[in-house]
């Protein structure tokens, strides 16, 4: 199958959506399918043999790591000469809307999977009042595709409530090799601990960016006596972040990859993450296959990865800091409970390799494409 996968972000960004959409490409490509992806330029012709037609944009001023690629007709020029059986759009925006419209124009089975929850992010950039007018925005561009993908079951749950039509659920995966618990070593420990290997290590891995709610892992940090924090990533709000952290033992640490990125899961006590407005959490998973116990927000489609008290712990994140705290707190004094949760993690997070994801997601286009020759056939 020829598969156009419209993003509107791609390499050499680094977040759980590339991430996914890497997994994904390479594994289709591996299965014999060709694909081609439609996203703003960064400089990359080619990944895992899938050719990447880059669209000039601009940063946008809220998120400057991404750009705002408009859609041009020589988008569909390239799709006629790819010949594509399906068109992928993910969260159809800017760029993505180039999608559906080839994909009408030219009568290609159209698909669009939800990964960025956006009406969430506006409470945190002040813009509340935009939330009904952007799930009409939102409803009105899922509605052009025949399946809407979630990566999780809230997520499917929302979006049907807010109107939009045939959502199903696209299974989680992670990379279990390259995050694994053998990738501990005492000289991560240190260097994200600021020497002082023998401290608790709490650990964020992610954007550091407003919705993020990073703040919040402040007053777990000072309840904690000797505890080091390392914050992994990067983002527009690192210097609001590194002056409301100042004089605490944090150590901003910027972006890891590979093996160092499983290195420094492997190597911390705890995970903390009190983010409210994750569609999945894909960094969660990362971190339970890499062992390392979780502690995060009860919200979005967190529970659909952690069982509290099982393979981690979830606290309310309406209840302000008491409850991360005190999760926090009992998962560092439990040294055997400890143990067992990043066993169980490990457990959970094997269950969820790339290569099933990606064959649900083939199995989801050949039912579209299958519906869509029924139907032109009928006409």
């Amino acid at each position: 199958m020829r598969i156009a996968l419209f993003t509107e972000t791609f390499l050499p960004k680094v977040d759980g959506i590339v991430t996914r959409l890497r997994h994904t490409v390479e594994h289709l490509q591996r299965s014999g399918d060709r694909v081609m992806v439609v996203a703003p330029d960064g400089g990359i012709t080619e990944y895992m043999g899938a050719r990447v037609y880059g669209v000039t944009g601009f940063p946008l001023p809220l998120y400057p790591e991404l750009k705002m690629a408009l859609p041009r007709p020589a988008i569909g020029q390239a799709l006629e000469e790819f010949q594509p059986d399906i068109i992928h759009v993910v969260n159809p925006a800017v760029l993505g809307l180039a999608g559906l419209y080839y994909g009408k124009v030219l009568k290609i089975p159209l698909v669009a999977s939800y990964h960025t929850h956006l009406p969430q992010y506006l409470q945190h950039y002040k813009l509340g009042m935009l939330e009904g007018l952007l799930w009409e925005l939102l409803k009105s561009a899922h509605n052009q595709a025949q399946l809407n993908l979630c990566t999780s079951t809230a997520m499917v749950e929302e979006l049907t409530a807010h109107g939009i039509e045939r959502v199903d659920l696209w299974q989680r995966g992670v990379d279990t090799e390259l995050f694994h618990p053998e990738l501990a070593s005492s000289e991560m420990r240190s260097h994200l601990s600021q020497g002082y290997p023998d401290s608790p290590l709490l650990l964020y891995v992610g954007r550091l960016s407003a919705e993020k709610e990073i703040e919040r892992i402040k007053p777990v940090l000072e309840a904690i006596p000797g505890a080091q924090l390392a914050l992994v990533g990067d983002g527009p709000h690192r210097a609001s972040l590194e002056q409301y952290f100042a004089g605490t033992p944090t150590h901003f640490v910027g972006y890891l990859t590979g093996r160092e990125l499983g290195a420094a899961f492997a190597s911390a006590d705890a995970f903390i993450f009190p983010s409210r407005t994750e569609t999945l959490g894909l960094v969660l998973l990362e971190a339970m296959a890499a062992g390392c116990p979780v502690v995060a927000a009860s919200s979005g489609g967190i529970p659909d990865i952690v069982t509290s008290g099982v393979n981690g712990f979830l606290f309310d994140p309406q209840t302000g800091d008491e409850g991360a705290i005190a999760a926090t707190c009992h998962l560092l004094e439990q040294k055997q409970e400890r143990e067992t949760i990043r066993s169980n993690a490990r457990l959970e997070a094997e269950r969820w390799g790339w290569a099933a994801a990606t064959r649900q997601l083939q199995n989801y286009y050949c039912q579209v494409t299958e519906q869509s020759l029924a139907v032109s056939l009928t006409r």
